[in-house]
């Protein structure tokens, strides 16, 4: 891709989202790729709620990278662009209630890109669909199904932590095709668009950048009770909420200003909440997840002076020795005197902690099954709660 090209990227992103809202409030940022032996051609179809149904005009943003690493960086690091691979056709349909793997074919309608139903992808590059009307139903799901292709090695960005929606895959090219008979339910393989967008004016758009406790990861799949979705049903549809979380993403992936921080500088008000990773597997010292911290603010304030930028506490994890220690530096220090340009700081972590002098360990309750300290369904409705009145106070000023 042309240097002038990608320079020019941002401002065609930004342009179109100001038309267009976060049609949902799950989080399709890519932290793995696909990597195989032999070319393949397999068909995904996913089910997701949308903000508002009736009629819709939307439109889909592509961007073919990873956005943060995964475990070690093994297999993808934050910002590695993906390969060559082929969109053999897209669908949106009417998915109705039951997320069985079928879809409504009266409703289908197929995606096109330029006004052609394939569109090859180059590494790296972001792209966007044509607009494409649909009507869904009061209470109904979007099935967004599409066939992909690719030669061997790396090819596809996608998201490999837990399913928070329903999603199914077969091989072959079947995008087309209303009946479920073929299809196979999805494990840890969320193939999506970047960006779900549907026309609408919103007051603000805001940006919940973070880690897997942002996306959600270990809520009740097609529940949406994790504090991003409380936090938009809480707000409205007139607040235009795009989640970002991805898993094991880690502060030092957004410092870098790669995919990631491109997607979080679309937005009006970006929320960020991120270190745990850091802390664990990162293995940061608190002056260098600060720094981090400071280095997101610093390039989001740069790309935009207007942003308003609320940076989250970091929540406990349960953390023990000396990552307990860091865990408690960063947020004293987030508390008292955040980074330039942030303009408020929400305790998230006051409202997940034991209390003192366990701060640093989750509440029992709030806990996921297996002792696992990312929050659950309950703790996303008691963070949703608190955000609500600590932001709408400051809203009503």
């Amino acid at each position: 891709m042309k240097q002038k090209e990608m320079q020019d990227m941002p401002v065609q992103d930004l342009a179109l989202m100001k038309e267009y809202g976060s049609a949902t409030v799950v989080s399709t940022a890519s932290n793995f790729i696909m990597d195989r032996e032999e070319a393949f051609t397999h068909t995904y179809r996913t089910y997701v709620r949308l903000r508002e149904q009736g009629k819709l005009e939307l439109r889909f943003w592509f961007s073919n990278a990873v956005d943060s690493t995964w475990d070690q960086g093994g297999v993808a690091k934050g910002g590695q662009p993906g390969g060559n691979w082929l969109i053999e056709a897209a669908f949106v349909a009417d998915g109705g209630t039951g997320r069985n793997g079928e879809v409504s074919g009266q409703s289908q309608v197929p995606v096109t890109f330029g006004g052609s139903l394939t569109r090859l992808v180059r590494p790296g590059e972001t792209f966007w669909s044509d607009s494409v009307e649909i009507e869904l139903p009061q209470g109904h799901d979007l099935a967004f199904s599409w066939t992909i292709a690719s030669g061997s090695g790396r090819s596809v960005p996608y998201n490999t932590e837990q399913m928070l929606v329903t999603a199914y895959n077969t091989p072959g090219k079947h995008a087309d095709e209303p009946e479920g008979d073929l299809f196979a339910l999805s494990e840890n393989l969320l193939v999506m668009p970047a960006w779900i967008g549907y026309k609408k004016q919103s007051h603000l758009r805001m940006v919940f950048f973070g880690d897997s406790i942002t996306q959600g990861v270990r809520t009740a799949k097609d529940g949406y009770d994790y504090w991003v979705a409380r936090i938009a049903d809480g707000l409205g549809a007139d607040y235009n909420v795009w989640n970002i979380g991805s898993g094991w993403a880690r502060a030092y992936d957004a410092a870098a200003d790669g995919p990631w921080l491109h997607k979080a500088k679309q937005g009006d008000q970006v929320l960020i909440a991120l270190g745990v990773n850091d802390i664990d597997i990162g293995e940061r010292s608190a002056e260098e997840l600060l720094q981090d911290l400071t280095n997101i603010v610093s390039t989001l304030k740069a790309n935009n002076s207007e942003v308003d930028i609320i940076l989250f506490t970091v929540p406990p994890f349960n953390f023990s020795g000396n990552r307990e220690h860091i865990w408690r530096k960063v947020n004293e220090v987030l508390r008292t005197a955040p980074p330039a340009g942030v303009s408020r700081v929400f305790d998230i972590a006051a409202v997940l902690s034991q209390p003192a002098p366990h701060e640093h360990q989750v509440r029992p309750e709030f806990m996921s099954p297996g002792n696992d300290p990312h929050p659950n369904g309950l703790a996303g409705k008691a963070v949703a709660e608190a955000f609500l009145q600590w932001y709408e106070r400051k809203e009503l000023r």
